[in-house]
C-alpha cells in the first residue's frame, strides 16, 4: 500500500511536469496563433470584440414632457413626472 507522503510526492511531482507541458505548448500554440493571424490579416479588434449579447444601443426617447423638456425611452423606472398620467398623452 502507497503511503500518503508518496503520493503527495507523486502528486507534487505530476503538477511540475503538467506545469512544463503546458509551457511548451503554449508556445507551439502561441506561434500557431500568429501564424494564423498574419496568413489571414486578423485584427485585434476582429477578435476581441464584445459580444452583442448585452451590449444594448442607444434608444431613442418615446416620451417627453412638455413642461420641463425631460424625456424618457419606456425602459426602466418611470421617471416621477409621469406618475398617475396616461402615458399615451406624453408620446413623441
Amino acid at each position: 500500500m502507497t503511503s500518503i507522503t508518496e503520493l503527495i510526492a507523486q502528486k507534487t511531482a505530476i503538477e511540475q511536469q503538467i506545469k512544463e507541458l503546458r509551457k511548451n505548448e503554449r508556445q507551439g500554440a502561441i506561434a500557431k496563433a500568429r501564424e494564423i493571424i498574419a496568413e489571414f490579416e486578423i485584427t485585434a479588434d476582429e477578435i476581441f470584440t464584445k459580444s452583442a449579447k448585452g451590449t444594448r444601443g442607444k434608444v431613442a426617447a418615446k416620451y417627453s414632457d412638455p413642461a420641463s423638456g425631460k424625456t424618457w425611452t419606456g425602459r426602466g423606472r418611470a421617471p416621477r413626472w409621469l406618475d398617475g398620467k396616461n402615458y399615451d398623452d406624453f408620446l413623441i
